[in-house]
């Protein structure tokens, strides 16, 4: 199976379109006004609805929810509380998204069942949820298949790869990037981007 190469952070329709057309197999478009990579007009996604990811910061999980719904999205990277995180993604697959569960890089997370994990740097250290463009040490692994994230890109995603353990690499179903392929904060850089798609693809994960 060839390895997913998530383009995340996307803002502009004309960066959608390159990654898609570069054939990024998921697109990430962040609503969370307080990133640079806020997308505050969703509607860029609407041409890219089979590969498109809802990313949203959210007190309460019905806000993600009615966010999915009103653009259509059916895949989701929802950040919630954590006194509220495994009833939110319990609905929210309930409801029939594929659910995209952030994992930081951290102990004692509750062990919640997801369609797919995202293995991202934690909070804790980039005091940011989600995209930081920094890494991590993989030292806290999600409970079932993941894509890895964390400061990478093109120039770093073989030797990362090749730091996961044999066991761990039989999960990697991919890799996710965003912060790293920008020419400027919510402006990506498509020579990045490409070479990051090409790289993941190629990538080794059996």
């Amino acid at each position: 199976m060839r390895p997913l190469a998530k383009v995340c952070g996307l803002v502009l329709a004309e960066d959608a379109a390159f990654a898609a057309s570069s054939g990024a197999d998921l697109l990430g478009f962040v609503m969370h006004p307080p990133s640079p990579r806020h997308c505050a007009d969703l509607s860029v996604a609407t041409p890219f609805l089979d590969s498109a990811v809802l990313v949203q910061v959210a007190e309460q999980t019905e806000d993600i929810l009615a966010m999915a719904q009103r653009f259509g999205f059916r895949r989701v990277q929802p950040y919630l509380p954590a006194a509220t995180r495994q009833a939110g993604i319990r609905l929210l697959r309930e409801a029939g998204f594929f659910v995209l569960l952030p994992w930081a890089d951290e102990a004692g997370q509750l062990p919640i069942a997801a369609d797919l994990y995202v293995w991202e740097t934690s909070a804790a250290t980039t005091g940011v949820a989600g995209g930081s463009g920094q890494g991590h040490p993989m030292a806290y692994p999600p409970p079932g298949d993941f894509l890895l994230a964390g400061g990478l890109d093109a120039a770093n995603l073989r030797d990362r790869q090749h730091a996961l353990s044999p066991a761990l690499r039989a999960h990697c179903r991919g890799v996710d990037a965003a912060s790293r392929l920008e020419a400027s904060p919510g402006r990506k850089d498509l020579a990045k981007v490409s070479a990051f798609i090409r790289t993941a693809h190629a990538l080794e994960l059996a």
